[in-house]
């Protein structure tokens, strides 16, 4: 399926497709095109939300739209989606009791230090994140260990709104690491927001940063 941004046609879109999909469906004979919401994203290069597609319309073997479309049921504004964080199977203790608000408050809070008055109106986890820990022998149970460190880099799209109106659709890296988790009130953590940055180089870069990070006093 192949990705074309168009504006809507009314309501007898299965025999009325948008023409400017013509061309997108004469590339792709046999296959199908799918009608992207432009007002739900702000490029159609970038990261394109689920939601966002209207449906698709099927191709024939000359690379001519056939009138049939398919429309998504999930068509709509776009919506937080956590479940590549929440369903790894990892632990996620050490950042609290709801790790994807976490996740988004700590972007949250971010963006808006960027550009003050930004607000996140969605965010999704686009892929599994990367884990690290680091820990040490319990000295009761040598079985046992104790974790010191840990560490995320969670890929993500967030759907944001400045304050000037505009909508921007970002993606990159969110890197949280906490330290000292093994001391109490003596934790500290630290977050990293990597634009435009793939999964495996900010990975790289947790490597290191899970160890510059260093626990209060």
């Amino acid at each position: 399926m192949n990705a074309h941004t168009a504006p809507g046609t009314g309501p007898d879109r299965r025999s009325n497709p948008p023409a400017a999909l013509a061309a997108e469906a004469a590339r792709h004979p046999g296959g199908s095109v799918a009608e992207i919401d432009h007002t739900l994203i702000s490029d159609p290069n970038g990261f394109v939300p689920a939601e966002a597609v209207r449906g698709v319309w099927k191709v024939d073997a000359d690379g001519r739209l056939t009138g049939e479309f398919q429309p998504n049921p999930n068509y709509g504004p776009p919506q937080d989606d956590f479940t590549r964080l929440v369903s790894t199977g990892h632990f996620l203790d050490w950042l609290g009791d709801d790790p994807a608000s976490a996740v988004r408050e700590s972007v949250a809070e971010i963006v808006d230090q960027q550009v003050p008055g930004a607000t996140v109106r969605w965010m999704k986890i686009t892929d599994e994140p990367r884990f690290l820990t680091a820990g040490r022998r319990a000295p009761d149970d040598p079985e046992s260990l104790i974790l010191t460190r840990a560490a995320l880099a969670a890929p993500f799209a967030i759907g944001v709104d400045s304050p000037a109106g505009r909508h921007d659709v970002l993606w990159g890296v969110h890197s949280i690491v906490v330290v000292g988790l093994d001391r109490g009130d003596r934790a500290r953590s630290r977050a990293w927001f990597d634009l435009w940055t793939e999964l495996d180089a900010a990975e790289h870069l947790l490597r290191s940063r899970i160890a510059e990070v260093e626990p209060a006093g």
